[in-house]
């Protein structure tokens, strides 16, 4: 754990501007700009992520020398392992990267500040899709501001496609055709994929029938008909079963190296996942590829924005304000955004999308358009406290199912039983 957190404050200075600007009982604390104030940020991620966002922290130190930062950065898992007991103790950082799973748990056991007063104060978000900016906003208070959204999507290698004996990907293709087409795969000896992340997907599958994973206030599961899970899981272990997609053996050998997936081998046409992702598998397969919508039918139902992650304002931050302020310019500022390059995700605002425009890559630009053509079909999505463990239980029994130690009707009726349980007791 590190020391210290927030900043001096100006208690003065806080209730004048708070009085002018948000005209509201929660009003944001403010600093005056020539006090020096220091902010600590924690986030999680790869060299590259940190390397180019300790960059846009020193640019904003430059314009801003009054304020210091003082980066915190680890890995995904030792990053909520260092986050809970800073939570504990009232010290957590003053921004924090928040990610959708873990949101509603910080923000409804009162440690995220609702920084709705900051919209169109503090934090310009005028350009940004209503829909976007709501996938960060919990019980009407706005918990995180998204940095970057993602769209589902099966990402794959045309010329394999054809070597599987299909021309193309039909635009609105159904749960039908994609079966059809992982059995030609087959016969062609090529994966059609390497399975689909089971919580994802299956909450994809879920709300393009009118329902969902969880219900509306994430104190149960959100569907009743078992038979959804049992038809959606079949059609996986079935696949798995006909070698239209690797065993589990295999699967669970992946480690998540990307060089070492079939598709960048070319025994794999492609796979399911989040289009941020895109990029660097393109790079990593090092032939032409593309992207495709999700299967339908009601594609457009069961689509949901994904954020990449958030940033939020700590409750217990004593530079809320300023905090506020770092905030903006990540979304906001043009340069700031030529070195984050949309690695977390497309940027939310309309114009900083429009200003990398002539910096994307190839796949830069096909992932900025998929998301683009996405986004209007889209609606926001937040998982309850206590997903982290139904998604655990699912993968756990996802799994089981794969290697053929339970029946898709027995693990959908555990499923139920233990993910209510979960969320009850949440």
């Amino acid at each position: 754990m590190l020391a210290g957190c927030g900043g001096n404050n100006n208690t003065t200075a806080t209730a004048t501007n708070s009085e002018a600007t948000a005209g509201a009982n929660n009003k944001p604390a403010a600093t005056t700009s020539a006090e020096p104030v220091t902010l600590r940020i924690a986030w999680w991620g790869g060299d590259t992520r940190h390397s180019y966002t300790q960059q846009v922290i020193d640019m904003y130190e430059e314009q801003n020398p009054n304020v210091t930062i003082e980066p915190e950065y680890a890995s995904f898992d030792d990053y909520w392992k260092k986050l809970a007991p800073q939570a504990a103790a009232n010290r957590l950082p003053d921004i924090v990267q928040m990610d959708i799973s873990y949101i509603n748990q910080y923000g409804t056991n009162g440690q995220l500040e609702d920084m709705g007063a900051y919209l169109n104060q503090s934090i310009q978000v005028g350009d940004v899709n209503e829909n976007v900016l709501a996938t960060g906003k919990i019980d009407s208070k706005q918990y995180g501001i998204p940095l970057g959204v993602n769209v589902l999507g099966f990402q794959y290698d045309p010329a394999l496609l054809k070597k599987a004996g299909v021309d193309s990907i039909p635009e609105n293709w159904t749960w039908d055709d994609y079966k059809e087409i992982a059995l030609k795969s087959k016969d062609a000896g090529l994966y059609i994929d390497t399975s689909m992340a089971a919580d994802v997907f299956f909450n994809y599958y879920l709300r393009t029938k009118g329902v969902s994973l969880y219900n509306t206030d994430g104190s149960a599961l959100g569907y009743e008909d078992d038979a959804m899970f049992s038809d959606f899981f079949g059609m996986l272990s079935d696949l798995i079963v006909k070698g239209a997609v690797p065993s589990q053996d295999k699967l669970s050998q992946n480690k998540g190296v990307i060089e070492e997936t079939d598709v960048v081998k070319g025994t794999g046409i492609g796979v399911w996942q989040w289009s941020n992702q895109y990029v660097a598998l393109q790079i990593a397969v090092n032939r032409p590829m593309a992207l495709a919508q999700m299967p339908g039918p009601d594609m457009e139902k069961g689509l949901y924005m994904q954020p990449s992650m958030y940033w939020s304002i700590t409750a217990n931050s004593k530079a809320k304000e300023e905090a506020a302020k770092f905030i903006d310019f990540w979304i906001n500022n043009a340069e700031a955004n030529k070195l984050i390059k949309g690695e977390r995700g497309v940027p939310i605002s309309s114009k900083i999308k429009e200003s990398l425009s002539t910096e994307l890559t190839d796949s830069g630009k096909q992932v900025f358009q998929f998301v683009a053509d996405m986004e209007p079909k889209t609606s926001p999505m937040s998982p309850p406290v206590g997903s982290p463990e139904v998604v655990a239980l699912l993968t756990d029994l996802a799994e089981q199912m794969n290697f053929g130690q339970i029946k898709s009707d027995a693990a959908a009726a555990r499923f139920r039983k233990e993910a209510n349980e979960i969320l009850a007791n949440r």
